[in-house]
Parts: C-alpha cells; sequence; structure tokens
C-alpha cells in the first residue's frame, strides 16, 4: 500500500522555522560563554577514585603490632576510597616470581582519600606474608590493586547493628570500620566480639578503646588464657545474646576453625542466610600424597610447560613458575582468575563457587583448584 501524504493547513509554518534554524543557532553561539570546555568532569574524577586500578605504592612505615603481626603503610600514587571492609591485593617481585596475595585494609576510608595513604596489617603467616615480615623495608615500592570484596556494611540488607565477630587477624577490616564509624564515612552501629589467645594477641587494644562510642563497643574474649578483665572462653552463642540487641546481623572474619564453631552456634540461635556474612579465607595446601604433574599453560601467544604440585593451587604453580597471572581473592569467588580447561582433572577448595556460564563453557579458578593429573588451560594475561 503506497503511502499518502497528508497535507498541513498550516506547513508553511514548517518552513518559517527551517529558515530561522541556522540564524538561531548563531545567536545561541554567539550568546554562549567563551570559557573554554572542562578537561574534566566530577563524574569522571570520582570514578577514578573508586576504580584507581593497579597502582605504584610507596612503603612509607612498618608498625609491629603484636609479635607476629605488622602493619604496612604506603603512600599512594592515586587517590583512593574504599567501603571500610574491603580488600586490596599487594603486588611485589618475590624470588623472581611476580607475587601478589589480598590483605584486608586497615585504615580507614578518609586517611586513604585525604592523605593518599593506606595500611594494610599483615599476620606472619604463608609464603608471601612471611616475605614481606622478613624482608620488607621502608621505601620499597609495591603495586596495589583496585579495593575489592563485599565484607562492608550494606544499608539495604543489613541490620543498623553489626555483631562483629573476629579472631586473630581477623581483627583487621573491623578496626578500619570502627575508623569509619568515628569519621564518619560509614553509617551503623558495631559490636564487636574480638577473640584471641592471650592478652599480648589483641592486636590494636589501645587504638579500639579510644574509638569506643555510642556507635562502637568491643568486647574482648580470651581463649588460652583466664584473665577477670575480659570474657574468657569461645565466643559462644551465650556470648553473642549476652551483647545483641533483638535484630543485627552477624559479620564475621577470623580463620576456618573459627567458622566452623560459630556456624554450629549461630543455627542454635536461629541465625543464618542473609543475616550472616563470613569473609572468605585464601585457599591455601591440601594434605594429600605428594604428586608432580604437568601443566601447561597458554597466555595470549605464549604456551609454557610447568611443575604442579597438586598439593598447591594450580594459581601457586603459575606463580612458582614465574608466570605473571590474574589473581584478587585467591578463595573461588570473585572469578577474576577464571581460566579455560583445555584438558586435565582438577578438585576445587571448599564449594563450587564458579558462575554458571564458567561452569558452562568450561571455566576453573585456578585460585581454588587442586590438580589431579596433567592440565592444560588458557589463561588470561596478568595486569600490567
Amino acid at each position: 500500500m503506497a503511502f499518502k501524504f497528508k497535507k498541513q493547513i498550516f506547513g508553511f509554518m514548517d518552513l518559517l522555522r527551517f529558515k530561522k534554524l541556522v540564524p538561531n543557532r548563531r545567536a545561541a553561539f554567539d550568546a554562549a560563554s567563551s570559557a573554554p570546555l572542562p578537561k574534566t568532569y566530577k563524574v569522571n574524577e570520582t570514578a577514578k577514585i573508586l576504580h584507581p586500578g593497579n597502582q605504584k605504592a610507596r612503603l612509607a612505615e612498618i608498625t609491629l603490632v603484636t609479635a607476629d603481626t605488622k602493619t604496612y603503610t604506603f603512600e599512594l600514587s592515586k587517590k583512593m576510597f574504599f567501603r571500610a571492609g574491603q580488600y586490596v591485593e599487594l603486588t611485589a617481585d618475590v624470588d623472581g616470581s611476580t607475587v601478589n596475595r589480598p590483605y584486608a585494609i586497615s585504615s580507614s576510608p578518609l586517611t586513604s582519600l585525604r592523605e593518599g595513604k593506606l595500611s594494610v596489617t599483615v599476620k606472619k603467616a604463608g609464603f608471601f606474608s612471611n616475605w614481606l615480615f622478613d624482608n620488607a623495608k621502608v621505601g620499597d615500592e609495591m603495586i596495589i590493586g583496585d579495593p575489592s570484596g563485599f565484607f562492608h556494611y550494606e544499608g539495604i540488607k543489613d541490620a543498623e547493628v553489626v555483631v562483629g565477630i573476629a579472631g586473630g587477624s581477623g581483627i583487621t577490616p573491623f578496626y578500619s570500620m570502627a575508623q569509619a564509624i568515628a569519621e564518619g564515612s560509614e553509617d551503623f552501629r558495631l559490636i564487636l566480639l574480638y577473640g584471641a589467645k592471650t592478652e599480648k594477641d589483641i592486636a590494636f587494644k589501645k587504638e579500639l578503646d579510644a574509638l569506643v562510642s555510642d556507635n562502637f563497643k568491643v568486647v574482648y574474649v580470651l581463649s588460652d588464657e583466664k584473665n577477670k578483665k575480659y570474657e574468657n572462653g569461645f565466643i559462644t552463642k551465650e556470648l553473642i545474646a549476652k551483647y545483641a540487641p533483638e535484630d543485627f546481623t552477624v559479620m564475621a572474619c577470623g580463620p576456618q576453625a573459627m567458622y566452623a564453631f560459630l556456624d554450629k552456634e549461630l543455627a542454635a540461635m536461629g541465625i543464618g542466610g542473609r543475616r550472616v556474612k563470613k569473609e572468605a579465607n585464601c585457599v591455601g595446601v591440601r594434605d594429600v600424597k605428594k604428586a608432580v604433574y604437568d601443566l601447561t599453560v597458554h597466555i595470549r601467544d605464549d604456551v609454557y610447560t610447568v611443575k604442579a604440585d597438586n598439593r598447591e593451587t594450580v594459581l601457586v604453580a603459575m606463580e612458582r613458575a614465574g608466570l605473571r597471572v590474574p589473581s584478587k581473592c585467591r578463595a573461588g569467588g570473585c572469578g577474576f582468575c577464571h581460566s579455560k580447561l583445555v584438558s586435565g582433572k582438577f578438585s576445587i577448595a571448599g564449594a563450587d563457587k564458579r558462575r554458571l556460564a564458567d561452569l558452562k563453557f568450561g571455566y576453573i579458578h585456578p585460585c581454588c583448584s587442586y590438580p589431579d593429573s596433567d592440565m592444560e588451560i588458557i589463561v588470561p594475561a596478568g595486569l600490567e
């Protein structure tokens, strides 16, 4: 059917508007400001602060916190803002290999934003942490990645009161939260139950006590030492009920043994699901009989064959061989390291946290996968 043009009674008005189009534009240009356009915009500058990417950072200060724990304070080369409780990856060259590990931030968000400084607190345990403890010195330059992770307060789903449960070095993200509450960058009430073996193992005690307010309370719990100044034993359902209000969210950070005990205590209280948030631990060495397999790794156009110890993850095997490969959480949750499995068998540490798309198209997370045979994988190039 042919299109029929409907004649407008006042169609000549359109012609008049068209004839005035160029003069009107010229008049608008003449009336506009002659100031040059901005070279950048606030939204772009904000994005750079929230997502600064990998950046060089200078180690400015090292502080001994306990006998086996140190705080490393870095001077950043870019501004950064993060949510209290998040982590960053720290990257350094160790014995010819580029190695990184995620560490919870122990400083406050505004310290990073305003002063350009960021601190991580590290317990001497594990390959990279041991290297830091024994070798890092003021003036060293390392790489710090984007703030990452979901172990922070979420007003939409979390209660107004958070009961924090920390064990050992798991105090680090809560120390950041306590500072954030004091400075006003976070707005919730935190009741912190902090478990340590003995009084001398309590990290940041002086600092935490100084931050106590209507919105922050700290309760110290000693497991291996009887002391009338503190609660003693373990963080049980009775102890939680003693200090918690009627409605609260649980946030826990500590060793896996603490999580196993805590799960039973919270289940007995009828608490679970969205009311419980636990920070994932990095995958470690598994207890099996040693076997060594060949691991073939494709990175862009390069192919490498390296040895893989079945007690360690595929990611660690690549790092030991000096390959620069991507990683973040090292707990199987973020998917940052996902790699295409070409062939071979593997076992996953803990629960399988792969996304449905990774499962469907044959991707694995090297950070939590142990080799059970010779393997061949295609790995994204590590960030420069």
